[in-house]
């Protein structure tokens, strides 16, 4: 096995892979996806587990934080970096099925906000959606 070269001593165990410096989305999504079990059920029984799994754990996200805001808790950076990650895990597994990379769909993402505020976001922007026929 390779030495873990990282700074933070994360490495990739499985694989070999010792990855230097940050984590990128594509490394993420081909790490994720060995945990993933793609092949035991037909692809609508995947595909539903994969949305079911992104609605899920963001609605703990959600709960999470409405106890931050609503309930007095502190915020814990630890808790939540852990909630994201389990949605992060679901949306790389939907996107590894749909044989999406998560680069592309940032840069995706990315090149539509650039469209909606092309100044950065701003109300007016978001009232007249210029990247929508309907706003």
């Amino acid at each position: 096995m390779t030495k873990c070269l990282s700074k933070n001593g994360h490495c990739c165990m499985h694989c070999g892979d010792a990855m230097l410096g940050r984590m990128t989305a594509d490394q993420y999504q081909r790490l994720a996806k060995r945990t993933a079990d793609l092949d035991s059920k037909a692809a609508g029984e995947r595909w539903s587990n994969w949305g079911l799994g992104i609605a899920g754990e963001a609605g703990e996200v959600a709960d999470y934080l409405k106890k931050v805001i609503y309930h007095g808790h502190p915020m814990d950076r630890d808790k939540l970096i852990k909630e994201l990650g389990d949605v992060q895990w679901y949306i790389a597994i939907a996107a590894s099925e749909a044989d999406v990379s998560l680069s592309d769909i940032m840069e995706a993402n990315i090149e539509k906000l650039r469209k909606r505020y092309p100044q950065g976001f701003n109300t007016a922007d978001s009232l007249i959606r210029k990247d929508t026929q309907n706003g």
